[in-house]
């Protein structure tokens, strides 16, 4: 008898078991703020994700029903979700190698850089190179004496005569190399200048150990590769701060073969995660040849890795005044920036990436660059019509400074601008030097014009030139103002982007950006299960507030790849 209501009670509680769903969740996530960019529903309640893609969204009821015996429930309790962060142009690489070397992003003087120099000698072997990036004479607190604008080695030299020494500016487009270094490299008064670039000399031709655009390779190539910390160990470092700061999707602007070689064999292992687009650098001839003949790739990988656009690179920074100006330096008479590559050779490259079916993505800060970039691509678009991919989506990374006239044209060209917010945050309060009120008040960071035009804007850092936290940059987009909060109101309040437009510059539209838009950028079903999760709400917090947004959460194709402590 005590058998029978044994089993008789075991029937009762069999029957009262919910029915499996025919499609069961992997993960439901609930109680949440969940910010979607589907314009059908803009907020939702909870989450439903299989396998790697989005299999409900909408509310908790409707996402129960997806739930089965093995179902994960997240209960988020209150935070924020929006779709995965993806940083629209930075270098991946450069992002794990800030990591390894010397990181003087921070610094606030030349004694300070020359400080951290010193201390990392004490621990290396003499003859050993001493690499670091990140120094801004402009965001310096205590000027040194400065030739043609910048520092001179003496005082790095003299510090550490032993190591030779190459520190990076953090615009990425001038260095700072020590009288070791130079020696090293064959560096003395009768070194000629390279086309598109400059070694800064005093009025004695000696060297002030500043090397300014393609200058830098003179010393670059000096450095021995077995110096340097292995690609592997920095690539496995700049994924961890991808992670951490909320970045699933990632545009690596100018890479080589050997970069790409080491991004598919982390992709083969499922070790990358992060969604990486590529650029190919434009400065290697047969990589070009190579990629042209044999075509795009896109989504390799589960989605991990494409390879399907070009970086060019049309002029220099406007910190070491070599962004090409259609006007003069309005603190440098006669001087207009320079073009760092011949515009015939940019020409040439752009009709055959367009012939093959590549994105052109050219780097332009200047407003006579932006312009030459703007005449190449509507010149070959008229060109070569019968060659026209469905939607090119050329591309110019940065794009600072435009002329009036040229504004609307991005629009009209379908070309996209890739503009990172944080420059303005960083460049604005000396930028106005170099431009004159007028020029940035027309002309500079034209944010809401280019959005009122019809055009997106693809978001980021170009890290390491900037810290790669997103929010940072988030905030620029919509305050206008420095880190520190000036001034009151904004730089130029008027192009200010609201919150969703900024939300959208670093999902939806950077993945429109990549040819993506129709698997991430946003929460719908059937997209990639890509989420960036908040400890608070970026798009109703005071301003003031974004700049300690936390990341609680990273999840790439439904894998938790970080979550705080």
């Amino acid at each position: 008898m005590k058998f029978l209501k044994l089993f008789l009670l075991s029937l009762i509680l069999l029957s009262c078991q919910p029915e499996e769903p025919e499609i069961a969740a992997d993960k439901i996530i609930f109680n949440a703020i969940i910010y979607t960019l589907d314009d059908n529903q803009p907020t939702v309640e909870a989450i439903a994700i299989k396998a790697d893609t989005f299999l409900y969204v909408g509310s908790r009821e409707g996402a129960n029903a997806f739930k089965g015996s093995v179902t994960e429930e997240l209960d988020l309790q209150g935070k924020t979700v929006v779709p995965g962060l993806i940083e629209g142009h930075a270098h991946i690489m450069g992002v794990g190698y800030n990591l390894v070397n010397l990181d003087l992003m921070e610094t606030k003087s030349y004694q300070e850089v020359v400080d951290m120099v010193v201390e990392r000698a004490k621990s290396t072997p003499e003859g050993t190179w001493i690499l670091g990036r990140g120094w801004h004479q402009d965001k310096w607190t205590e000027q040194p004496e400065l030739t043609n604008g910048f520092p001179t080695h003496d005082l790095l030299s003299e510090a550490v005569p032993n190591h030779p020494v190459y520190l990076k500016h953090a615009s990425g487009h001038a260095a700072l190399a020590n009288a070791k270094a130079m020696e090293i490299a064959g560096v003395n008064a009768d070194t000629p200048q390279p086309d598109g670039g400059e070694i800064f000399k005093r009025l004695d031709n000696q060297p002030t150990g500043i090397f300014n655009e393609t200058a830098q390779g003179i010393i670059g190539k000096a450095i021995p590769k077995e110096t340097r910390e292995s690609d592997s160990q920095a690539l496995r470092l700049a994924l961890q701060e991808c992670f951490k700061n909320g970045i699933t999707g990632f545009h690596t602007a100018g890479e080589d073969q050997e970069r790409i070689d080491l991004f598919k064999s982390f992709a083969e292992k499922n070790e990358l995660k992060l969604r990486l687009y590529v650029m190919l650098t434009g400065r290697d001839e047969k990589l070009l040849d190579d990629y042209f003949s044999n075509g795009i790739e896109h989504n390799l990988y589960n989605g991990q890795l494409s390879v399907r656009s070009v970086k060019l690179y049309v002029d220099g920074a406007l910190g070491s005044r070599g962004a090409w100006l259609l006007e003069e330096y309005s603190d440098a008479p006669g001087v207009h920036g320079h073009n760092t590559m011949p515009m015939d050779e940019m020409e040439e490259i752009t009709a055959r990436a367009y012939k093959a079916g590549f994105q052109v993505c050219s780097h332009a800060i200047g407003d006579r660059a932006n312009r030459e970039v703007l005449d190449v691509y509507e010149r070959t678009f008229k060109l070569y019509p019968e060659s026209a991919p469905k939607e090119p989506r050329f591309r110019i990374e940065h794009a600072q400074h435009f002329h009036p006239e040229d504004i609307p044209r991005f629009a009209e060209l379908g070309v996209i601008p890739a503009m990172q917010a944080i420059h303005m945050s960083s460049d604005r309060p000396w930028a106005i030097d170099r431009l004159g009120k007028e020029r940035i008040e027309w002309g500079a960071y034209m944010w809401q014009d280019l959005l009122q035009s019809g055009t997106r804007i693809v978001n980021g850092t170009d890290a390491p030139v900037e810290p790669i936290n997103p929010f940072a940059s988030f905030y620029a987009s919509v305050s206008r103002r420095t880190l520190k909060g000036t001034p009151e109101g904004g730089y130029e309040p008027n192009q200010k982007m609201t919150r969703e437009q900024a939300l959208r510059s670093y999902t939806l539209d950077a993945a429109y950006g990549a040819f993506q838009e129709d698997m991430k950028g946003s929460i719908e079903v059937g997209k990639w299960a890509d989420l960036t999760i908040l400890d608070r709400d970026i798009m109703t917090i005071p301003e003031d507030d974004i700049l300690n947004t936390q990341v609680a959460m990273t999840v790439i194709g439904g894998e938790v790849v970080y979550e705080a402590e």
